[in-house]
């Protein structure tokens, strides 16, 4: 069983990195991000809480995010282990990690701010299906349209400077200390988030010592 944490300021490709190693190994991602999602589409009181937290461009509470974690955590249906993609958020989270479970590792995603801006600010969300594009790496076929549904691709609310600016604040402020505590038990790893999404899931999988993805375009063209 593998237990792992992955951890990168917004934008640096956790929900991507994390879903790639837990559809490889057999382990249950948990996405905070997705199960907030879930509750604003679904229109729920946790979910109408969200929007307005959101709106502001200010971070989920970290007791909200809490008690759905540990709700989640508790189904107890990650028979081959677990990848948690977005928590914990600060260090009392961090410490009820460390003592409730076996924590194998933390990826810790590296990405400067100027590359956060750049990629958050070319989000887009298609109105109708959720479907998520980034007008950087993911263009639709017909601009402004969902290549699924043919929706409006809109912002997310959050996406803009303002609330984008509030949120490294909060995210540096809260998440390098958890970091350091992590740290000094010896479970991170540090893996640069710039590089394409192949070439990022590589290097992680170095560093923990993990099986090679079968896809060919699993490692960096200079070392192939």
């Amino acid at each position: 069983m593998r237990k792992y944490v992955i951890m990168g300021v917004q934008g640096s490709g956790k929900g991507t990195q994390a879903a790639l190693l837990a559809a490889d190994l057999d382990l249950t991602h948990i996405s905070v991000g997705d199960i907030f999602r879930w509750h604003v589409q679904h229109h729920t009181k946790i979910g109408a809480q969200v929007r307005r937290i959101m709106a502001a461009g200010d971070l989920v509470d970290d007791d909200l995010v809490e008690s759905v974690v540990r709700e989640r955590l508790g189904q107890h249906d990650w028979n081959y282990g677990f990848v948690v993609d977005g928590f914990p958020r600060n260090q009392r989270q961090a410490e009820f990690f460390l003592e409730s479970y076996d924590i194998d590792a933390v990826i810790h995603l590296d990405l400067p701010d100027t590359e956060v801006r750049r990629r958050v600010l070319a989000r887009r969300l298609c109105s109708r299906c959720g479907m998520d594009y980034n007008l950087i790496a993911h263009r639709p076929e017909v601009e402004g349209r969902c290549d699924v549904c043919g929706g409006e691709l809109v912002s997310r609310e959050d996406d803009t400077e303002q609330a984008l600016a509030a949120r490294l604040r909060a995210y540096h402020a809260k998440t390098d200390p958890v970091l350091d505590l992590f740290r000094r038990k010896e479970f991170v790893v540090t893996v640069d988030a710039q590089p394409d999404k192949a070439t990022v899931q590589w290097m992680i999988r170095e560093q923990l010592q993990l099986p090679a993805r079968d896809d060919a375009e699993q490692r960096p063209a200079s070392d192939q």
